[in-house]
């Protein structure tokens, strides 16, 4: 997939029924896909799907091969990628930063050798690298939970909320929630960071319930944050008192939203499987002349009880 010859402009559906037939079976192309490792709920569900995906891709695109490489690090992702390039010759890779700035110069360094780059939900520091750009849409995150926490409660009711770790990501969800609650009279007692991570956000609650004697509601905005919030509001004995809306749609908190818990109403979508969208639209660019470049936000939907069914992935481990 090297720019000079990947856009040609035809029809998605037309390059999907012919791309089988179109590309000679021993014209192999490689796609390298990299990662961060699982190392917490969200990344694991986002290998599930990864590995999915390729499983998927390969027995439709036999003229295709994958190269999936999972990183802990920053480094380690870096030599993987020029590990790709060297001894598999990579057509095009996949990417995931796990942090933008130490990827940026690796990534940019692969993109002038003119293979196409794909980049995922973590953008790299300078703009314009890549050929394709996959995410998530976190203002319409924001807004989407707000939306619901005006439309449920009422003026001068009290809400505590649970930031992530500090970055422009969950600045624009942040922003996007309170400019949805603004003027509705819904009070915002507190706002802490608690990094997507469930025990530091078990930590931030405990200290929200010793502050506060009435909490209606609780904007935690990352599913593993609402379970450490859960867990604190339990220990607590004050279930009753309050519901919390989380977000990303782990399999524990969308079947708890299908089986009418009323602690938790509802979710909203931040799909780890935006990196099946990612690589899919890599490969119908290798196997079609389908135009992909640019960018494609997946947008978020509200997960309500009567539509979770759709969004539970028992098999997934987030």
């Amino acid at each position: 997939m090297k720019r000079r010859n990947f856009l040609k402009g035809a029809a998605l559906a037309g390059a999907l029924a012919a791309s089988t037939a179109a590309f000679a079976q021993d014209d192999t192309k490689t796609i390298g896909v990299a990662i961060p490792s699982a190392t917490h709920g969200f990344m694991g569900g986002l290998n599930y799907h990864a590995q999915e995906t390729i499983k998927r891709l390969e027995e439709t695109y036999p003229q295709l091969d994958f190269v999936l490489a999972t990183a802990g690090n920053a480094g380690k992702m870096v030599n993987d990628i020029e590990d790709m390039v060297a001894t598999r010759d990579i057509d095009a890779l996949v990417v995931l930063p796990f942090e933008s700035e130490p990827l940026t110069s690796p990534v940019k360094a692969v993109a002038d050798q003119g293979i196409w780059v794909t980049v995922v939900d973590r953008g790299l520091s300078q703009p314009g690298i890549e050929d394709l750009y996959v995410a998530g849409d976190n203002p319409g995150f924001g807004r989407m939970a707000g939306e619901y926490f005006r439309e449920n409660l009422d003026e001068g009711d009290n809400i505590v909320v649970l930031r992530g770790i500090p970055t422009t990501l969950d600045n624009e969800r942040v922003e996007a929630f309170t400019a949805a609650i603004e003027g509705s009279g819904i009070n915002v007692l507190d706002m802490q960071h608690g990094n997507w991570n469930r025990d530091d956000a078990f930590n931030v609650m405990q200290d929200f319930l010793s502050k506060y004697d009435d909490i209606d509601a609780v904007w935690a905005a990352d599913d593993d944050m609402a379970i450490g919030v859960m867990e604190a509001i339990a220990q607590a004995g004050r279930e009753d008192e309050m519901w919390v809306v989380g977000g990303a749609g782990m399999k524990e908190i969308i079947k708890r939203i299908m089986d009418g818990d009323p602690q938790l109403p509802v979710n909203v979508t931040y799909p780890p499987a935006q990196i099946s969208t990612a690589i899919e639209l890599t490969a119908l660019g290798l196997v079609s002349d389908a135009p992909v470049t640019g960018r494609f936000i997946i947008g978020s939907q509200l997960v309500t009880p009567e539509n979770a069914e759709q969004f539970y992935f028992p098999d997934s481990p987030f």
